[in-house]
């Protein structure tokens, strides 16, 4: 308008809103992202912490393995105490708990698994697991850890619409994903294909901006690294190509096999052991932990814990380890999950796949050992989420190797679908259904045969 024309009062009320609005979008973009910068930073803290609990288990086994025979069955009948006792919603990955809460209409149910205490809960549950020698790892615990944070965030500044709130929880996970392993792209793939299964547009921009804000604050608390350093293995068109069907096929069986059993065993064990479980869960997690002991004592201590060393070994080819520890680490995973302690499945996968995939190299002299391992990785970790996209990128930027992504993405779809033959619905899908009904059993609530969980059921 012309400077000589006066301002009307109208119009300064209009550029008075106008300016209420800009600076309540900036404040509110501001409090998400110091959500994100939270994520990163627990998370940092999240790893510090597992690392001394598994440092600290490490000099236990150095002074004399046959500790672990009362500190494992101890560590897992605490852990399962506290769970039931205070911290229920702490149990299990946590990955089913933030898929979950995705699909509960019950917004006081959201807020008790998604609470802060609950989050913490978790750090220090599944860290005294890994001290104990279960066969868990962090980066399942803190996709819940990461929901809870930015849920949180949405609490205080007075987040009622459910898609929104739906979209802090993914926002989150998918953050604590990227911080957990310094995996950005993994982390907004993961936050897709595992927490949505679609990409909503109105969303994506709330996950795509906390997982770079988490990733950042990880990378500028521990710097620029990579989760099992930088391989340079390449598999050439050709011959090689074997190993992708080897490793796509084993893969897709063993780990089809052992969703298949987690999905079975979640729904309760069979017979007079159920029975027990059930009525004696403590006990019952102690027995779990001896079991654990016993097969660490056979491993000389292998399968305790994430499994990061052994799988970092053998992948950049620093360590020689028998067919055996692919079997061992298999079971004692099982056998942790099945005494419900809090830990996730990301880590001890992947070790099972770098066992399987050194094994698989041995057969396969013409292709490069390395690369057959990390073939052998991605296809089990494929087969057991069920998200060949998220595994194969989680794996290509955790040994910063491009090279290798079409053969990765060969195998890991070849394992799904082997996996998908096996067992018809994803591992995670069916935990969250088995975790809604545990939640919300009413007739009327959010569980089957309603469409969210069926949705969650197919993915």
């Amino acid at each position: 308008m012309p400077a000589s024309m006066p301002v009307t009062p109208t119009q300064l009320r209009h550029f008075h809103q106008q300016a209420k609005a800009g600076t309540a979008n900036w404040r509110r973009k501001l409090i998400y992202w110091s959500g994100a910068v939270m994520v990163g930073v627990v998370a940092v803290a999240f790893a510090f912490l597992a690392d001394r609990a598994a440092g600290l288990r490490s000099q236990i086994i150095t002074a004399s393995p046959w500790l672990m025979l009362v500190i494992t069955p101890s560590g897992l009948a605490l852990s399962t105490w506290l769970t039931r006792k205070w911290f229920r919603g702490a149990q299990g990955s946590g990955i089913p708990q933030a898929i979950a809460c995705m699909h509960l209409n019950d917004c006081r149910i959201v807020d008790k698994v998604l609470a802060l205490k609950i989050a913490f809960a978790k750090i220090f549950l599944t860290s005294l697991g890994l001290l104990s020698g279960a066969s868990i790892g962090r980066e399942g615990p803190t996709v819940q850890v990461g929901a809870s944070i930015m849920h949180t965030v949405g609490r205080f500044m007075g987040v009622h619409d459910p898609v929104k709130q739906r979209a802090l929880i993914k926002a989150g996970g998918a953050a604590g994903v990227a911080a957990a392993f310094n995996t950005p792209l993994a982390g907004i793939v993961f936050g897709i294909e595992e927490l949505a299964h679609s990409y909503e547009q109105r969303t994506s921009g709330t996950m795509l901006t906390c997982v770079v804000i988490a990733g950042v604050t990880a990378i500028a608390m521990e710097g620029n690294y990579t989760y099992f350093g930088h391989t340079s293995s390449v598999v050439p068109v050709g011959a090689s190509w074997l190993a992708v069907l080897a490793c796509g096929v084993l893969g897709g069986l063993s780990g089809g096999s052992f969703s298949a059993l987690l999905i079975r065993i979640s729904r309760g064990l069979p017979g007079t052991l159920g029975t027990f479980a059930g009525k004696r869960p403590v006990l019952f997690s102690t027995l779990c932990g001896l079991v654990l002991a016993v097969i660490g004592l056979l491993s000389g201590g292998m399968t305790y814990g994430t499994g990061y060393v052994q799988a970092r070994d053998i992948i950049m080819g620093s360590g020689d380890y028998p067919a055996s520890f692919f079997v061992l680490k298999f079971l004692a995973t099982i056998v942790s999950f099945c005494s419900g302690i809090p830990g996730g499945l990301f880590a001890p996968s992947l070790s099972v796949g770098a066992g399987m995939g050194g094994w698989v190299a041995q057969y396969l002299p013409h292709t490069t050992p390395g690369a057959v391992v990390l073939l052998g990785t991605v296809a089990y970790f494929a087969a057991v989420t069920q998200a060949p996209l998220t595994a194969t990128v989680i794996v290509m930027e955790m040994c910063d190797n491009q090279q290798i992504t079409l053969a990765l993405l060969a195998s890991a779809f070849l394992a799904f679908g082997v996996s998908r033959a096996l067992c018809s619905h994803a591992l995670y899908g069916a935990l969250a259904v088995r975790f809604l009904r545990s939640a919300d059993p009413r007739p009327n609530s959010s569980t089957p045969p309603t469409p969210a969980t069926d949705t969650i059921g197919r993915a």
